[in-house]
């Protein structure tokens, strides 16, 4: 069953479905694995299936959905290989746009990254809020690519990091995220104070080291195991 948020303002039947499944995908409400279908899924939202149609294929493009001739859609299991490449992408793009920001980056974005950071601390120790976090955490770097007027690569990151993503969300959920908050603070005490021989470690920590502890998601005696083809497994990049 999906979670059917309200609609937003001006949105028209393509750009709801889109935003409504993704999220639902996203935050696996619609399960790797799941089968889903247009009529179900247009049903669900009360619209014709045509936007539902394209929308499948756009999230197809975005590696969310899988379709098996004659067999049927699936959302997508978690691929290994797809978590790595977006892990490079991330430590690679992120550890340079930290860098240009310890050289410049304007003060209402610094403070924007403070109230973000401020609104995760108030989530820490709290039952059945990684979704909330997860939210606020991916405002924090958008937040940092569009103080460095880098929207568009942050948008590019987000498309292409699906698999890295609910892999991170699954993970949030069975252990504590009040890591990753401290780092986030760490993050704008090293732009406020242009420490840039500091920003690789502070990437790897947050972008790579938290990969050490998927294998347990992944693993056969996991109970996720189902949720992920690891065929080309998952390393440390």
């Amino acid at each position: 069953m999906m979670n059917i948020s309200p609609r937003l303002a001006g949105e028209n039947n393509k750009d709801y479905s889109y935003r409504v499944i993704r999220e639902n995908m996203m935050s696996l409400t619609l399960a790797p694995g799941q089968v889903i279908s247009e009529i179900d899924l247009a049903d669900a939202l009360q619209i014709s299936r045509t936007p539902v149609r394209e929308v499948l294929a756009k999230l197809k493009e975005e590696h969310l959905i899988d379709v098996v001739p004659q067999v049927g859609t699936y959302v997508s299991k978690i691929k290994g290989h797809l978590i790595e490449e977006a892990a490079f992408m991330r430590f690679t793009l992120e550890k340079e746009v930290l860098l240009r920001s310890c050289q410049s980056f304007p003060a209402e974005a610094l403070l924007e990254l403070k109230k973000n950071v401020g609104l995760q601390e108030l989530l820490v120790d709290k039952k059945a809020r990684e979704l909330d976090f997860h939210q606020l955490d991916t405002e924090f770097h958008q937040i940092i690519y569009r103080g460095n007027h880098l929207e568009n690569v942050w948008k590019s990151i987000t498309r292409l990091s699906t698999h890295y993503n609910r892999i991170r969300l699954l993970s949030e959920r069975e252990h504590s995220f009040e890591e990753a908050v401290t780092q986030h603070r760490q993050m704008i005490g090293l732009i406020e104070q242009g420490q840039t021989e500091q920003i690789e470690h502070a990437v790897k920590q947050h972008i790579l080291a938290p990969m050490n502890q998927w294998e347990e998601l992944y693993r056969d005696d996991s109970r996720f195991a189902h949720y992920f083809d690891v065929s080309s497994g998952i390393s440390v990049c």
